[in-house]
């Protein structure tokens, strides 16, 4: 077992002292490692990849909140709409309309956060934000009734340039802020930025929810 059981009680507590919440990014890591955490009080862990996720939301303790974090195609949709807390990557209208479709054949209102590109590199998905303006302030959110959109996501450039990660978290912040003005009720609450990498600095910035795996679980093995 790969579990870092040392860095998962130190982290909790400076996360919780900062009111951040922690997703446990458990993609390719086996149940067994996942019920480690669990036991310890951890109920947040974020998975990439659709059948993956599925197995073990069957396998696993039923109070789980499942955070889908990965890149998410719309005829894939369907498989986790039935029970996943919230989806991280909602990068287009196309993908929030079957979000809602599905929601609403599941009876179920899901949570989402619409995913900004940030990233220098041109793989990174989402809204940029002129579209991300565009759509917040178009009225169209009031078309989605099973979808709520709790706050934005973003993923920083892979580099170790401070100045560069500190200029991209900024800016998502800079869009949150501005953003969380089409939801007076105050249910756009959650900004989703920061991994094993740079949680430290996207804390610091203003993240209030980070995606740690690597820290936690040790390397991944894509080989199975």
């Amino acid at each position: 077992m790969a579990v870092n059981f040392e860095f998962y009680q130190s982290v909790t507590q400076v996360l919780a002292e900062n009111n951040v919440q922690l997703i446990a990014v458990s993609k390719t890591k086996p149940n067994e490692d996942l019920q480690a955490l669990y036991d310890l009080g951890q109920r947040a862990f974020g998975e990439n990849y659709v059948q993956e996720l599925v197995d073990k939301e069957a396998s696993l303790p039923k109070d789980i909140q499942w955070h889908f974090i990965g890149h998410l195609q719309s005829n894939k949709v369907k498989y986790i709409a039935p029970f996943v807390y919230m989806i991280h990557g909602v990068d287009s209208e196309k993908l929030l309309q079957e979000i809602n479709k599905q929601g609403v054949k599941q009876n179920r209102i899901i949570d989402c956060l619409l995913q900004v590109h940030i990233a220098s590199e041109e793989t990174k998905f989402g809204f940029d934000g002129p579209a991300l303006h565009e759509f917040l302030t178009s009225g169209k959110v009031a078309n989605y009734s099973n979808v709520r959109i709790r706050g934005l996501m973003g993923m920083a450039s892979f580099s170790e340039d401070q100045t560069l990660l500190t200029k991209e978290f900024t800016m998502l912040k800079s869009y949150f802020d501005n953003a969380s003005k089409a939801f007076p009720n105050g249910q756009f609450d959650t900004l989703s930025m920061g991994m094993s990498s740079d949680y430290k600095l996207a804390i610091s910035l203003g993240s209030n929810m980070v995606r740690i795996g690597s820290l936690l679980f040790g390397a991944r093995n894509y080989a199975k």
